[in-house]
């Protein structure tokens, strides 16, 4: 009967007899209930250091990312450079073909002409020869 008093007026004795302001069964989910937030924060915690690891990694591997692209983008602006270099010194190569040939041609008639002109020189020279 003490107890129902007791209960009544709020006041409950726990496993160690020791009056509580709480019902037993309150007072046992409330402290389950504690350790199991404590649990979900040591997880989230826990979590938290992974996440933040991750994300040192993936920092890391976003870093190694950029400096191989610029170091694609710099290989492919070098290759597009030799091409053009390629480009221009193929065009002096024709050019120079091109004038090597007209030299060629230009020679190719001065040499028809100075044979025209030694054919003629000795036909002179034998046609005195043969007059004296």
């Amino acid at each position: 009967m003490a107890d129902e008093a007791l209960a009544r007026a709020g006041l409950h004795f726990d496993e160690l007899n020791k009056i509580r302001v709480l019902e037993p069964e309150v007072a046992q989910q409330t402290v389950e209930l504690k350790e199991e937030c404590k649990d979900f924060v040591d997880k989230i915690a826990d979590f938290q250091k992974i996440v933040s690891g991750f994300i040192e990694v993936v920092d890391g591997v976003a870093t190694e990312v950029e400096k191989e692209k610029m170091k694609a983008i710099g290989a492919r602006n070098l290759l597009k450079s030799i091409a053009k270099q390629r480009e221009a010194q193929q065009l002096q190569l024709v050019a120079l073909i091109t004038e090597r040939k007209m030299q060629l041609e230009r020679l190719r008639i001065q040499y028809d002409a100075l044979q025209k002109a030694e054919g003629e020189q000795t036909e002179f020279i034998e046609q005195l020869i043969l007059q004296k």
